[in-house]
């Protein structure tokens, strides 16, 4: 009977394998469910799909026994149909499968991501300043930007509402009530601000984590500064202590913001911004904002992307939607919100830099990056350490030198300057300054070359971050001496900073790691060292500089800064030019964009190569010229839902989404995603054997009815590239042309090879970007 017990202990030990596995999975989650166009299904009330509809579906897959989990988490119902609600993951899959349901995925953990960036915009990179005024008297005030963030401070003097007119009677939205958010705090400027308590739902459990009491009110900062920079009133004398100092304004300083409270300083629910899309589009917003991402590191399908799926019908209701690259670079492949409908916008420097001078015991001195408000002077140096040489009892020396958490000797290291290296990527510049301050340190000197060009803010320690050339020199000495000393100065502004702009390191890189038949990031913006509105610092020692009032305004690096630059400038177009839907405007921006830097040199990145279109789109934006494109590419739906027949998705799910009959085409492949109009053209693989690839585009004339323009074409060596025709001859009754661009690459180098066609009319000049991968 030996065998039977060994037999049962082996039963024994795999069932409750089996039932390891198998509980997590019966473990109720957050989930959205995705059931495409709101219009796609019958039954509606006043236009919307009754909570009933969707509760039902629920009950349909719910054991009675757990009924309290029929409930719905959010509806969504004007836009797009759908809901999220907790469920298991065999509910999920079982929901799947339902008729009207287009796809059911885990509600996703999604991140977040001035006064000199528009002059820097507006005249070193060619708008000339003389000539805004013509349109100042037509700008228009009914302009209105919904910014998807961590809500808004409403006290900040960017969001006073002087010299702006009567709230414009689209607007359908509320400026909901919170404990320390009155309606009084909505005005003509901020005219609606919404939040949602139910931002994140818990594991297991019905109900969900929130905030103890709801409100609009930023406790972060992020979405206060984002909205400012897109549409903030002008505020004289702005600065940051005394730091970049000047006028602050947004982009469309006109414009109305409504603020929707998506996310925290922890995240963003995925299910959560898909709502506050779905309201900002009914609420009657022309553009949105959402500086907000997926992790690059697990991009999903774009089915399962509630950005993705929100943006797209947003642009069925005309409703642009513009979103950051994200911060992941500078590795390849790092770009996220790549959908075709999406504005993707990377990030750049302008010309002014934040530069924390250090001054060693022999006379030498070195100019670091960092923002410090610090005391110390030239009259008295401190000495001078290296981390490894404070290392704390039994810590290994690359812990200490990196400066890593509980790795220092506090005896050893107070009252002196510590140099830390940065081979631990993990641990971040904040953590390291906290740690040597911790330590009782006078201050910090960090050797890193990764992200040297965003000056890190470290209130009123003394901070300095130099390059591994400097660094070299600084450990140098420090080896050189037994009594090696050194100062850290208050930082000083550097303004005319050249080059710039110059591609920042943190901003994500293309390709798309979804599809590379498009192009992406699309454009680049100011996301380095831009100030705008800020919530009131803490009351915690050393956020304050002695002797000065707390700051409402503060300078932060990021995708998320460039982003609302774009917004703004969207909305400045939007102001002129009513009647152009999203494609147009993004057209204009992108075909108009400059590639060239303040010393009239083509853009590079922080590495001083040349920047290529994996980097910066098709360039830097230059809104005062995408008044006047001349040409615009117009990538309508139908070119979407190709996109979407050619990704692979089922014509089952495109109807749903799209609320039309569309058939997709038999010979249906993701090469053919190419073709779709879009202001700039990618291909995955061009085969050195195959013969010329051809792309279509179309144009529209939107300059003068009479109007010739003729082909230029930049391309790198070996790569043959033809336009036909290479004349387009627009009149009264021709005021589009469709043209086609071969690509043969048989002599060009392996590898990606970029370019561009240009057509030149007139005044006109229309840039599209090419990106062609040979293999």
């Amino acid at each position: 009977m030996e065998w039977f017990t060994q037999f049962l202990h082996l039963f024994f030990i795999a069932s409750i394998l089996i039932r390891s596995k198998a509980i997590p999975n019966q473990i109720p989650k957050h989930h959205v469910v995705y059931m495409g166009n709101s219009a796609s299904n019958n039954i509606h009330i006043n236009g919307q799909m009754p909570d009933s509809t969707h509760l039902e579906l629920l009950s349909s897959i719910i054991p009675r026994r757990e009924s309290e989990r029929i409930a719905l988490i959010h509806h969504y119902s004007h836009a797009f149909s759908g809901f999220s609600a907790m469920l298991t993951e065999s509910e999920a899959s079982a929901l799947s499968g339902h008729d009207g349901v287009v796809s059911v995925f885990p509600d996703p953990i999604l991140h977040l991501h001035t006064t000199r960036s528009w002059d820097f915009l507006a005249s070193d990179l060619g708008m000339k300043e003389r000539d805004t005024p013509k349109y100042q008297q037509h700008l228009s005030s009914d302009i209105i930007i919904g910014v998807i963030d961590t809500g808004i401070w409403p006290e900040s003097p960017s969001f006073r509402d002087e010299g702006i007119g009567h709230i414009p009677s689209k607007w359908k939205g509320v400026c909901m009530e919170g404990h320390d958010f009155k309606k009084s705090n909505c005005n003509r400027k901020l005219i609606g601000a919404r939040y949602y308590n139910n931002q994140f739902a818990s594991s297991g459990k019905k109900t969900l984590t929130t905030e103890v009491r709801g409100s609009p009110r930023d406790s972060v900062g992020h979405g206060t500064h984002t909205a400012s920079t897109a549409a903030g009133a002008r505020v004289e004398n702005a600065s940051y202590y005394g730091l970049a100092q000047g006028t602050a304004r947004g982009g469309s300083p006109y414009a109305r913001i409504a603020a929707y409270k998506a996310c925290s300083e922890e995240g963003c629910s995925g299910a959560t911004i898909l709502k506050a899309i779905d309201d900002a589009i009914r609420d009657g917003v022309d553009i949105i904002s959402i500086s907000i991402g997926l992790s690059s590191l697990f991009q999903s399908d774009f089915l399962d992307d509630p950005i993705a799926i929100g943006a797209f019908h947003a642009e069925q209701m005309g409703v642009m939607v513009v979103c950051s690259a994200g911060n992941d670079g500078p590795d390849p492949y790092t770009v996220v919100n790549t959908a075709p409908w999406i504005f993707t916008v990377a990030a750049s420097n302008i010309d002014r830099n934040f530069q924390s001078t250090i001054v060693l015991g022999n006379g030498k001195t070195f100019q670091g990056s960092g923002i410090n408000f610090a005391s110390l002077t030239h009259s008295k140096m401190y000495p001078l350490v290296f981390g490894e040489k404070v290392a704390a009892k039994f810590v290994p020396a690359s812990e200490a030198r990196n400066c890593y958490p509980g790795s220092l000797d506090y005896n050893k290291t107070a009252g002196n300057i510590v140099v830390c290296v940065n081979e631990y990527p993990t641990v971040s510049r904040k953590i390291k300054k906290l740690v040597v301050q911790d330590a009782r340190a006078i201050g910090i000197i960090l050797i890193d070359e990764d992200s040297k060009d965003v000056s890190f803010d470290a209130d009123v320690f003394p901070f300095s971050q130099v390059g591994n050339l400097e660094g070299h020199q600084i450990l140098e000495y420090i080896n050189s001496t037994k009594n090696s000393t050194a100062t850290i100065l208050p930082t000083s502004e550097v303004s005319r900073y050249r080059p710039s702009p110059i591609v920042a390191s943190f901003s994500s890189r293309g390709p798309s790691g979804r599809t590379e038949n498009i192009l992406k990031p699309d454009v680049m913006a100011p996301g380095t060292g831009i100030l705008a509105a800020m919530i009131p610092p803490s009351n915690e020692p050393g956020s304050v500089p002695i002797g000065k009032k707390p700051s409402m305004f503060a300078i932060k690096s990021g995708t998320s800064m460039a982003c609302p630059h774009v917004t703004g400038a969207a909305a400045f177009i939007k102001s002129i030019h009513r009647k152009w839907s999203p494609s147009m405007i993004k057209s204009a921006l992108m075909t108009t964009a400059t590639t060239y830097n303040n010393m009239r040199k083509p853009v590079t990145n922080t590495s001083n190569y040349i920047s290529n279109p994996h980097e910066m789109g098709v360039g830097e934006i230059n809104p005062l010229r995408a008044l006047n494109p001349g040409l615009v590419f117009e990538t309508d739906m139908k070119d979407y839902i190709r996109f979407l027949c050619y990704y692979g998705y089922s014509p089952k799910n495109i109807r749903s989404m799209s609320k039309t009959n569309i058939k997709c085409p038999r010979n249906s492949s993701e090469d053919l995603i190419s073709n779709i109009n879009y202001p700039s053209i990618s291909i995955k693989t061009l085969k050195r054997e195959q013969k010329a690839k051809v792309i279509t585009r179309t144009v529209t004339n939107v300059g003068l009815l009479n109007a010739t323009y003729n082909a230029k074409v930049l391309s790198p060596e070996g790569l043959v590239v033809n336009v036909t025709p290479n004349k387009l001859v627009f009149s009264e009754g021709v005021g589009r042309i469709s043209y086609k661009v071969s690509f043969y690459g048989k002599e060009a180098h392996a590898g990606y090879n970029f370019g561009t066609i240009t057509w030149l009319g007139g005044r006109h000049y229309v840039h599209t970007v090419f990106a062609v991968n040979v293999k």
